[in-house]
């Protein structure tokens, strides 16, 4: 069996979990099937209503992989816990054991095998994952959508109404959201749309503004023009990457910078070009 755990949680949002799916549906392609490990309840549930997912297993932290998965069984650990030395018995009681990278920097351990952006060689796998189906040809509704990521504890948006205001954007709803915060950002946005369109607004926008760097490969996978805010949160792929790909980036709440990027024309010029997740070498090793 082929175990994918995904940190997840209420400050966290989904963007492990969403590669998670990526990867998930590329196996089942091919026969292998793949259950997914959670942090929590409401993580599970939103991706069956966004991805369609049909299951899940929900654990506490990386410490309790094994709890789930069994002496001989296969895991990918995309999280940035700590695992308090867990790595060493999951290396040595797993068939394989696959995990994203912390940095550029990072290596293998115990033997794992990495997943490391712009990955060159045979000991590792690329970690720039975007599911097949953000490359599907989908019409485009002229929009600028914002999802600033799946969660807002700190109200993050109200907090700079003046600059959200400034832009006639439609606002894509975080799963993690607060219910009352909705009544408070109606009268910001022009429309605002539930998280479980988030595929359908992902692949349907011209223009998708976010400080989510997984939902900012898929737009652009998608065809979109795409602008990422750095808003000081931990993204899961660097600045370097996403410029690699032609994503525009805009550091902090910067008025003027956004302003700039909405209107700038897409003349990129030696961008990279995003492909579907190939898992040819994740199945030879299974």
């Amino acid at each position: 069996m082929l175990y994918y755990y995904a940190h997840t949680g209420h400050k966290i949002g989904l963007e492990r979990a969403r590669r998670g799916v990526a990867v998930m549906n590329a196996m089942q392609q091919h026969g292998i099937e793949v259950q997914l490990l959670v942090n929590d309840f409401r993580a599970g549930v939103a991706l069956k209503e966004q991805c369609g997912i049909r299951d899940y297993v929900t654990l506490e932290t990386i410490q309790d992989i094994d709890a789930i998965a069994q002496m001989g069984d296969s895991v990918i650990i995309d999280s940035n816990e700590d695992d308090h030395g867990r790595l060493v018995k999951y290396v040595a009681d797993f068939k394989q054991v696959w995990r994203f990278a912390h940095d550029e920097n990072d290596r293998s351990i115990h033997g794992e095998i990495l997943f490391r952006e712009g990955c060159s060689d045979k000991q590792c796998e690329e970690a720039v994952i975007v599911d097949a189906c953000y490359f599907e040809e989908h019409p485009k509704e002229e929009r600028v959508l914002l999802f600033l990521r799946d969660y807002d504890h700190d109200k993050t948006i109200l907090n700079h109404h003046d600059f959200f205001s400034q832009f006639n954007m439609e606002l894509l709803l975080g799963n993690y959201f607060f219910v009352k915060y909705e009544d408070d950002l109606a009268k910001l946005f022009s429309t605002l749309h539930e998280p479980e369109e988030y595929v359908e607004l992902i692949t349907g926008s011209t223009t998708v503004v976010t400080a989510s760097s997984q939902t900012a490969l898929e737009a652009k996978a998608s065809g979109a023009k795409v602008i990422f805010l750095n808003i000081g949160s931990e993204p899961i792929y660097s600045e370097k990457v996403l410029l690699s790909y032609g994503i525009h980036i805009v550091n902090g709440f910067d008025l003027k910078a956004l302003q700039e990027s909405l209107h700038k024309e897409d003349t990129w010029t030696n961008v990279k070009t995003l492909k579907p997740f190939d898992p040819s070498r994740l199945l030879k090793e299974l």
